[in-house]
């Protein structure tokens, strides 16, 4: 980008700053960065990348270089064929990082989130709760990189009738919003959660849950219409109809702020719900059980502390991180991986053949998840004996099941991979046969994968479902030539800087636009 330009970044930047009233604080938060690189930009001063060219793009409604095509897609170009070598590091969970962001609204005081992943539905998030009041500050780094430490503090009364509900849609995550706010207005409105196309995805058991404390939702067009229930001190047990991950979220989340206590039963014990309760024994909640099936909770009527947090690592962009390592036949090693959360992962590759080199255990940054180093080494692979399965933790995590597919693939025999939790996901994995895989599918919730695979080049347009789109991205790593995988935003969903991070450890992987 030219001086000029950058200069006349800065001067449309400075115009709608002024337009909309907003202080350099409010616009850093819109574009995901720091005041002081709103400062800098502003005076023409920063340099710009291309996501934040497209960031700034879409606040001003407007081309401001001549970059991007009309559609706004941004892709990837991927050489493959490569051995990858050296290491990589696990950032903090994505699951726990918007868990977390909800339920900030809960405490009074200021919350700051450590290393939080910089990512696009924690963008999506802090855009929702900027709307509504709630004041998000990019703290800035000491090396000048991105910013990753992010400050909240939120106003004595929400604007709920502000919410970005553009913002909203986007996400599921918004549903979360339910719980930190049951009682915080008699009536407001909730957008529609949206995010990945994984097929019907009721909302009803997050809707059983709330019910416990007298929330009332009704469905109108496009909204959830919601009437809150009177606060009380109640004491509260009840079973959850469905172990979901977000919606033991949410219960946990309305019992903090409930002065009984709340015995949740056949709740998830999976690893953002136990970051969730960490941060919330922060706040002087307390819970009992963490880690199990049955939570008793101890709430708070109201909650004001200063708190630093640091989520734990994520055990899913772990599995992406060494699944490349296992496709490209290459010795990587992936550090600060969360054990607890993949060892019927790591016993499932060592079955199919897989050798691993597991390091002794340290602890991550929250002093309570434990964390080791993992190496892959180029191994000959067989298809297992039985079929691979999720289950709820603790075990094999279901949004670490599609990677499976790209290792069978690389497996010699046949391997049935049962993905029984969402309705069409195993779908999107039939789009690995442009890539030169062998995948039959058996029904909505099952395929074959047969191996081993002859990987080749293909261009590829993104399933609009997270983890098949980063499995695909994983594949064209092991195909000799040059792949495109169109429209990443599905990826950035969920990733921070994942084709970065694979160059990094030796991949070739480039973004474009038409």
């Amino acid at each position: 980008m030219s001086q000029q330009t950058a200069e006349t970044v800065g001067a449309l930047l400075r115009d709608v700053r002024s337009h909309r009233g907003w202080t350099q604080g409010q616009l850093a938060s819109a574009l995901g960065t720091s005041q002081s690189a709103v400062a800098r930009m502003e005076q023409g001063k920063q340099n710009l990348s291309l996501k934040m060219i497209q960031r700034i793009e879409d606040i001003l409604g407007q081309r401001i270089v001549n970059i991007g095509a009309s559609s706004r897609m941004t892709h990837l170009r991927v050489e493959g064929g490569h051995r990858l070598s050296g290491s990589v590091d696990v950032n903090t969970s994505k699951n726990a990082g918007v868990a977390l962001l909800c339920a900030s609204l809960i405490n009074r005081g200021t919350t700051t989130l450590r290393r939080l992943a910089r990512i696009e539905e924690v963008n999506r998030i802090v855009e929702v709760l900027t709307s509504i009041g709630v004041e998000c500050t990019w703290l800035e780094e000491e090396q000048g990189g991105q910013p990753r430490d992010l400050r909240i503090r939120r106003p004595e009364v929400l604007d709920l009738a502000s919410m970005d509900v553009e913002a909203a849609r986007r996400t599921r995550s918004v549903i979360m919003l339910l719980g930190p706010l049951l009682d915080e207005r008699s009536e407001y409105r909730l957008p529609y959660a949206g995010g990945c196309d994984l097929g019907t995805r009721t909302v009803e058991p997050h809707m059983q849950a709330l019910r416990e404390f007298g929330l009332e939702v009704e469905a109108t067009a496009g909204f959830y219409s919601v009437r809150a229930p009177e606060a009380d001190g109640a004491d509260r047990s009840f079973v959850l109809i469905e172990r979901g991950d977000t919606v033991t979220e949410n219960a946990i989340m309305a019992a903090a702020h409930r002065e009984g206590t709340t015995v949740i039963r056949n709740a998830s014990p999976n690893y953002m719900v136990q970051d969730l309760c960490f941060y919330l024994q922060g706040l002087g909640v307390e819970i009992d059980g963490v880690g199990t099936t049955t939570l008793r909770i101890r709430g708070r009527a109201s909650i004001d502390v200063e708190i630093d947090y640091w989520p734990s690592e994520d055990p899913i962009e772990a599995m992406s991180l060494i699944t490349a390592g296992i496709v490209t036949n290459s010795e990587v090693t992936v550090r600060r991986v969360p054990i607890e959360f993949m060892e019927i992962e790591l016993a499932t590759l060592a079955q199919m053949g897989q050798e691993l080199e597991v390091s002794g255990e340290y602890m991550a940054r929250n002093g309570r998840t434990r964390l080791v180093d993992v190496t892959t080494r180029p191994s000959v692979l067989t298809a297992p004996a039985d079929k691979i399965h999720p289950m709820p933790f603790p075990g094999l995590n279901i949004d670490n099941l599609p990677f499976f597919a790209v290792i069978a693939a690389n497996a010699t025999g046949q391997t049935m991979i049962h993905d029984w939790v969402y309705e069409n996901r195993a779908i999107y994995l039939t789009e690995l046969n442009r890539l030169g895989a062998q995948v039959q599918l058996l029904d909505p919730h099952r395929i074959y994968v047969n191996g081993p695979t002859k990987w080749r080049a293909a261009e590829v347009g993104c399933p609009p479902a997270l983890r098949p789109a980063a499995c695909i991205l994983l594949a064209m790593l092991a195909a000799r030539g040059t792949s495109e995988l169109r429209n990443i935003y599905v990826i950035e969903r969920g990733y921070q800087d994942l084709a970065e991070r694979l160059n990094s450890i030796g991949a070739k992987i480039e973004y474009f636009q038409d």
